[in-house]
């Protein structure tokens, strides 16, 4: 799984995630210096595919994606769109994004 990263534009942090807004689609999530990419393991969800630039971004909110799993994150973008992923090391990704916008 490959992006096209745009001159001067680095990768900070990227991992497995789940896309989780009506079916659940797994994917990568990647943080990048200049914008947040999700892009889906699967062909079949390549509709999923997303990037979030960082002046598009209200708040990020964390959340359980269950009764005892601590790794949901809640990115609420300007428009009122809100995406929902599920990542390991939630609170290392959230204060990232937090940094960016």
């Amino acid at each position: 799984m490959k992006i096209e990263l745009k001159p001067n534009e680095q990768v900070v942090k990227a991992g497995d995630s789940q896309y989780m807004n009506g079916s659940k689609v797994n994917g990568k999530l990647i943080l990048t210096n200049q914008r947040i990419y999700f892009k889906s393991k699967s062909e079949s969800h390549s509709k999923s595919n997303m990037e979030i630039i960082p002046v598009d971004i209200k708040e990020v909110i964390p959340f359980k994606t269950g009764f005892f799993s601590n790794n949901g994150m809640n990115i609420v973008k300007k428009d009122g769109k809100e995406l929902n992923f599920k990542i390991k090391d939630r609170d290392t990704w959230c204060k990232l994004v937090n940094q960016m916008y």
